[in-house]
């Protein structure tokens, strides 16, 4: 299937499942009478996450991957006001810089391949990044209280630069629509999959102290769906075969949850429920892209790995 073709299925499923949702939400009032409202408003978000994604993937690869950009900078900033890392604006300013360079460095053209996307200095610029981070306490000759906001620059730029910035080179692949469209999706289906079968099932805490509402009966609904979801998209993923396929599914049930769980520790060790409150229904930016951080960059380089970036 070409990136066109591809953009249309996932354009109609998207659709039909936005458009199916109320009726659902309606039957099941009426049967259950129970409070659906806190449902309505993870709709109510969707209703506006949704489009916007499928608008920045149809617009090309430019502006998707500015919108990345975007992206990391929202989210490294709901981090750093939550950690309070922004108290200490020298680190903070190389971290954003070091994010607007992952950005650049997805857009720019690889003389020596000639495909989009400096994939060397992209994978060695957390060196320069972490050396710029630990060079402005020692710059400041300042060293009082300097580990934690050291840390947690390192941190931010890892997460939110560049593991996040992955995305972005998933963007320059020949199979773009193709991968970005369906860890996204994948993504978002386990998310959802393990809230559902945690409900509908859930009796064992999966780490009560970390995330109280997950449990291990979700936690096996989302490895299970994540599993099945590579074979349902198969068509759109023709150039993977049966072991990528299942390292697919095994990247996005197991890296979906632990990026989950990672932001949990810390909004847990913050006293904090959500990052920001900017989504109706799913509090910050960075509480809807955390299942993404960790599993984008494993799916990257499996397929890399598998050289399936180019034909």
């Amino acid at each position: 299937m070409t990136n066109k073709e591809v953009f249309l299925l996932y354009f109609s499923l998207i659709a039909g499942l936005l458009a199916a949702v109320p009726l659902i939400l309606i039957i099941l009032q009426k049967i259950l009478h129970k409070n659906f409202a806190s449902v309505w408003r993870i709709y109510q978000g969707w209703l506006i996450m949704a489009p916007l994604f499928l608008l920045f993937v149809f617009l090309g690869r430019v502006i998707f991957i500015l919108g990345i950009l975007g992206l990391s900078v929202y989210s490294f900033w709901e981090f750093s006001s939550a950690t309070r890392l922004n108290k200490d604006r020298w680190i903070t300013y190389v971290v954003y810089l070091g994010i607007f360079f992952v950005a650049v460095l997805a857009l720019i053209q690889d003389p020596s391949t000639g495909h989009f996307g400096g994939y060397g200095m992209f994978m060695a610029l957390p060196v320069y990044v972490v050396g710029l981070v630990i060079f402005v306490p020692v710059f400041q000759n300042r060293y009082e209280g300097q580990l934690q906001s050291v840390a947690l620059g390192m941190m931010g730029f890892m997460y939110f630069g560049w593991m996040l910035g992955h995305l972005g080179f998933l963007a320059d692949s020949a199979y773009s629509s193709h991968y970005v469209l369906y860890i996204v999706f994948a993504v978002q289906l386990a998310d959802i999959a393990a809230y559902n079968f945690g409900k509908l099932f859930g009796r064992h805490k999966l780490r009560g102290n970390i995330s109280p509402n997950k449990t291990v009966e979700g936690s096996l609904g989302a490895l299970f769906v994540s599993l099945c979801l590579p074979w349902f998209f198969r068509p759109t993923l023709s150039e993977l075969g049966p072991l990528q396929l299942t390292l697919a599914g095994l990247i996005v049930g197991i890296g979906s949850q632990l990026g989950d769980l990672a932001i949990s520790l810390i909004k847990r060790d913050m006293g904090i429920k959500d990052m920001g409150a900017l989504i109706p229904g799913h509090g910050g930016v960075l509480d809807r892209i955390d299942s993404l951080i960790i599993a984008t960059p494993l799916f990257f380089h499996m397929i890399r790995y598998f050289q399936m970036l180019y034909p």
